[in-house]
């Protein structure tokens, strides 16, 4: 697995566009490192970057970002609504995929000691990273702002974990928090009021740290100490969340800031409910939520298929639809348009390009897909076409699922008709990937004939080559097989159970897996014969004769079931 790490520095500066731009050109200079985001604010004079890459890329890039900032903020002359304590605020780095969040931190140590002995910068290290268990909160090592570093850095108890004296480099730059951390969502929920002492309270209400206790549970009572004198302080209702209230000039409403710290202990969507829940116990409204950044794939998911539960609606609907629903649900489109294309980190990870390259023929229109199938080439053949018939049946079974969950006076069967769905999507992705991967086995018999046999180690390889693809060109058509045959369960229950307006299109749903399964078969027994080495054809042509029996079986009952709704 690729090792990938992501960072998402925070810069005090979100008015100036020459300084970002300048600051971003600094961290995509860095090869192997992708700018996925740049999201300025205007109130806050903050821009939020998000970067992903290899470690070592991604390491490199944040250091000469920060030296780019160090270069052309002025921390003395710098005001906005966001607590900050530096020309670099924060700089975390999140483990992506192929490294741990322990190695990430150990990454981040290094970064700080770094940022200091070369460019000055005295750096806390926060979260994973924190050499003391109180700094891993960012609040302890951000405390008092820039402001209070002259103070703090005098303090043997409150100094940066790299960093001297407090002197001219530091008063300009002020000091940088590095850390390690998980995913993080950062969120601002938009209110219906211009008051910040009322969203204030709100973000008491549900952050996870709470509120101070005061006598007579009042806003302004006398604080409350236990017996040994400490602060008694009331939590909140959400785990994993820290939470602020401010005025916006930009949008002219007062916002509950959060940050999601633990986006499994509390979804995004729970956050939202809970929030509105809070401000309308206040008299207020959450009008919309504004994600700040990027988000992962996942927590758009959840949430829309929260909603979708909700709305007693089929979860079996495309990922487009599901993430429509989740940001119609939480106005996440409030304030400005939100595409998931641009904010969504999977998304932007995609190499497009390569992307095209893979699903090119899933991509085509019918029309483009058939044109191009009956072109004077052997690929696409009749293995992208079965992947492709069974494709069409898991989508007619899963249409049928939707139509059912759907139907007037069938309210309480939604969750089974939802079920059925959800099954038919995952069977059709996987189809949709298998139309592709089948015409890319057969280049790849192609590139292997292609290959020199100029002596007898060339003509060794090539064998070998020829051998390896031939077995792989087998193995592609039985996958297809596989997959059509789960079609054909769906089918069978939709004719049974689902909408008997929708019967023939369960029918037709039968009829196309079973075409796909029977032309996959044929795919795999022209590839292994054509083996020299006959030993793994055996497996492979006794999975596939099975696999026709048991749907050859299971298409009689689906015909059955169907003509006994149409038959006159």
């Amino acid at each position: 697995m690729k090792r990938i790490i992501e960072c998402v520095p925070n810069y005090s500066e979100g008015r100036d566009r020459a300084v970002i731009d300048a600051i971003v050109a600094a961290i995509a200079s860095e090869e192997g490192v992708k700018v996925l985001d740049v999201d300025p604010g205007q109130a806050t004079n903050r821009t939020v970057v998000t970067f992903v890459g290899e470690p070592e890329c991604v390491v490199e890039a944040a250091f000469k970002g920060a030296a780019k900032a160090q270069e052309l903020i002025d921390m003395r002359q710098h005001h906005g609504a966001h607590p900050r304590s530096g020309a670099t605020d924060v700089l975390p780095l999140i483990p992506v995929s192929g490294i741990t969040l322990e190695e990430c931190a150990e990454l981040a140590r290094k970064l700080a000691e770094r940022l200091f002995k070369e460019l000055g910068i005295p750096c806390y290290c926060y979260e994973a990273a924190a050499y003391k268990p109180e700094r891993r909160n960012l609040a302890v090592c951000r405390a008092g702002e820039y402001e209070a570093l002259p103070e703090k850095m005098a303090d043997p108890a409150r100094k940066p974990d790299f960093g001297d004296g407090y002197n001219e480099v530091v008063a300009r730059c002020g000091a940088t928090n590095v850390g390690a951390r998980n995913f993080l969502v950062a969120v601002n929920y938009n209110l219906n009021t211009t008051s910040t002492r009322r969203a204030m309270a709100i973000a008491f209400d549900v952050r996870e740290k709470g509120r101070k206790a005061r006598e007579g549970g009042s806003l302004t009572g006398k604080l409350l100490k236990d017996a040994d004198g400490n602060q008694i302080w009331i939590p909140g209702t959400l785990k994993g969340c820290k939470a602020i209230g401010w005025y916006i000039d930009e949008y002219g409403i007062a916002q509950v800031s959060m940050n999601i710290t633990d986006i499994n202990a509390t979804p995004l969507h729970v956050a939202y409910e809970e929030v509105s829940r809070a401000a309308a116990a206040r008299g207020l409204r959450v009008t919309g939520a504004e994600i700040v950044g990027l988000v992962p794939k996942k927590v758009l998911i959840d949430a829309g298929k929260f909603y979708l539960e909700r709305q007693q609606r089929s979860l079996g609907i495309s990922e487009d639809e599901i993430l429509k629903i989740a940001v119609k649900s939480m106005s996440l489109d409030d304030l400005k348009p939100f595409e998931p294309k641009e904010k969504v980190i999977e998304f932007l990870m995609e190499d497009e390009a390569e992307l095209a390259k893979k699903r090119r023929l899933a991509r085509m229109t019918v029309e483009g897909f058939a044109r191009e199938t009956a072109a004077e080439s052997p690929a696409p053949g009749g293995g992208s076409v079965s992947a492709c018939m069974g494709a069409f049946g898991a989508a007619l079974a899963t249409m049928v699922a939707n139509l059912s969950a759907h139907k007037r006076g069938w309210d309480d069967r939604w969750k089974e008709f939802s079920d059925v769905a959800e099954k038919g999507q995952a069977v059709l992705e996987e189809l949709l990937a298998l139309i592709d991967e089948d015409t890319a086995a057969f280049n790849r018999i192609m590139d292997a004939f292609g290959m020199p046999k100029g002596n007898d180690a060339e003509k060794q390889a090539r064998a070998a080559a020829i051998e390896e693809a031939t077995l792989y060109a087998a193995s592609v058509p039985l996958k297809t097989m596989e997959a059509s045959l789960k079609a054909l369960p769906l089918a069978l229950e939709m004719a049974r159970s689902g909408n008997p307006a929708s019967a023939s299109d369960a029918g037709v749903a039968a009829l196309a897996a079973l075409a796909a399964v029977r032309g996959a078969e044929l795919n795999v027994r022209i590839n292994a014969s054509g083996l020299t080495d006959k030993t793994p054809a055996g497996p492979l042509l006794k999975r596939a004769k099975e696999i026709v029996a048991e749907a050859e079986a299971l298409e009689a009952q689906v015909l059955e079931a169907v003509n006994g709704h149409i038959d006159l």
